[in-house]
């Protein structure tokens, strides 16, 4: 695969940033163009390795190898057709993906790994440019509805599916536009919502129905959907936001963070004209280490926020991987996002205790501890450190702390999908509790990334098929990933 010594000819290369005090006066995506001779040299960099642990480590298993050798050839056709045959979505993935194929990377044992997502992204744009992907609707019809219910990545991907089996698909989205958190929670630096817009279209031009403005229970209730679709796909995500215990955590200025992004979004698209959310002038605390919190930093950072301040209860990370993290697992050390390096201050191994709170109901302040980790009864706990008590301003807080499950609003239990006690729904192959009731993504397996939205939008789309054929031609996983997945959620 490749060029036969490209791994040795060529260091990896990714697209250069934006200055960093220029970006932070729009929203548009941070990267400078690359492609041409650069991308085919990248290309060349994946070695014939024999046994390519990036399959592993890739969620939809894409055929990296094979879409690897196919750009550094110039086969642009032969590339997007691999691409395509595991992932529906190469655009999104290639621009937001954390990409644990390259941390599987055979290359990646003594070298830098292969820049995939980097590739994964200009097949998909190429394809575009050059016409390669097309409205492809089915050639015959199968006279079965399916309604999906959400419209995020794993509801997208379940419509694509299902829709090229050649059923006649429906998508309910509460939101004014498809897209989920793709379009309402990634900032648009990240990923621009024309990106989405255009593969809408495609998917609108090959049968897909959009409903949008449409919640179950409000203006469509669930029994309906039941009555008048031969299976349903429940695909909201797991929207139930972690709160955080402490004294001062209902003050005004205290937010989930998918309430800064999500609003910020609609400013950008024209839906809204102002964020309810400001950050200008405040000094800003972000409660979590991970990618949303990041992703409130960049947002806070171009609202011009005073300070900003982010929080981690865990330790530092190290720098690289430790002998107890080896190679092919995913690397447990310290990542700087592009948000990271317009400017924030990182904080590791604190306590929240209590946010200071004026008369008036406003948050001020934040009082912290600084915590110690240590072993003890074969696990790593924390203690507090004596004298280490302080309080910081604040005057705008979010939580960025993960998610506890679906949202609690009633909607699992109006389509008669039962709960297990972690509110997960309980699922076999997909398939709730209710037969004609299927889940895919978050709302199933709880928080996780993108591209495991759409490997399980693409899996229950099976399972679907199965239940009204009898039998699926759609492509999937190999049935034992299905039973060790079973074993891991129960």
């Amino acid at each position: 695969m490749g060029a036969k010594e490209g791994f040795i000819q060529f260091k990896r290369e990714t697209p250069v940033t934006r200055d960093a005090k220029a970006r932070i006066g729009d929203y548009k995506e941070i990267y400078e163009p690359f492609s041409g001779e650069k991308l085919n040299n990248q290309a060349a960099r994946c070695m014939d390795c024999g046994v390519p642990f990036c399959h592993n480590g890739c969620p939809l298993g894409n055929v990296i190898p094979d879409f690897n050798d196919a750009v550094y050839k110039n086969e642009w056709e032969q590339a997007i057709k691999i691409l395509r045959s595991t992932n529906n979505f190469p655009e999104f993935t290639g621009r937001i993906c954390p990409a644990p194929c390259e941390a599987s990377c055979v290359l990646g044992i003594n070298k830098d790994p292969v820049a995939i997502e980097l590739i994964e992204k200009n097949i998909a744009e190429k394809a575009y440019e050059l016409g390669l992907i097309k409205a492809n609707p089915p050639k015959t019809r199968t006279g079965k509805s399916v309604a999906v219910v959400g419209s995020g990545p794993a509801g997208l991907a379940a419509a694509d599916q299902l829709n090229q089996a050649g059923h006649e698909v429906t998508i309910f989205e509460k939101d004014s536009k498809p897209g989920g958190l793709l379009r309402f929670g990634i900032p648009d630096f990240k990923l621009e919502k024309w990106v989405i817009d255009r593969r809408i279209e495609f998917m609108k031009q090959e049968g897909v129905i959009f409903s949008c403005d449409t919640e179950i229970g409000f203006n469509i209730k669930a029994e309906n959907i039941l009555k008048n679709f031969d299976a349903v796909v429940l695909s909201t995500g797991a929207g139930q936001p972690r709160g955080l215990n402490i004294k001062g955590a209902e003050a005004k200025g205290v937010h989930f963070a998918m309430e800064f992004l999500g609003q910020q979004n609609k400013v950008v698209s024209g839906e809204i004209k102002e964020n309810p959310i400001s950050a200008k002038g405040k000094h800003v605390i972000v409660i979590g280490g991970g990618d949303t919190g990041s992703d409130c930093i960049g947002t806070s950072n171009r609202h011009g926020a005073a300070s900003i301040t982010q929080l981690e209860l865990l330790p530092k990370p190290p720098q690289q991987r430790n002998t107890l993290n080896p190679w092919p697992e995913w690397p447990m050390t310290l990542r700087t996002s592009s948000s990271h390096e317009e400017g924030a201050e990182r904080v590791f191994s604190i306590l929240t205790k209590e946010f200071i709170v004026n008369d008036e109901g406003q948050v001020t302040g934040l009082s912290l501890v600084d915590l110690e980790w240590v072993h003890k009864d074969g696990r790593m706990v924390f203690e507090e450190i004596a004298g280490t008590e302080r309080t910081v301003p604040c005057d705008l807080a979010f939580l960025a702390i993960g998610y506890t499950g679906p949202a609690q609003n009633g909607l699992l239990a109006a389509f008669g999908a039962e709960t297990m006690e972690n509110t997960l729904p309980k699922s076999k192959n997909y398939q709730s509790t209710n037969s004609k009731v299927f889940l895919a993504g978050d709302m199933r397996r709880g928080q996780s990334l993108v591209v495991w939205a759409i490997s399980e939008g693409r899996e229950a789309a099976v399972k679907v098929d199965e239940y009204l054929m009898g039998e699926s031609n759609l492509p999937q996983k190999d049935e034992s990933f299905f039973q060790v997945e079973e074993e891991i959620l129960d």
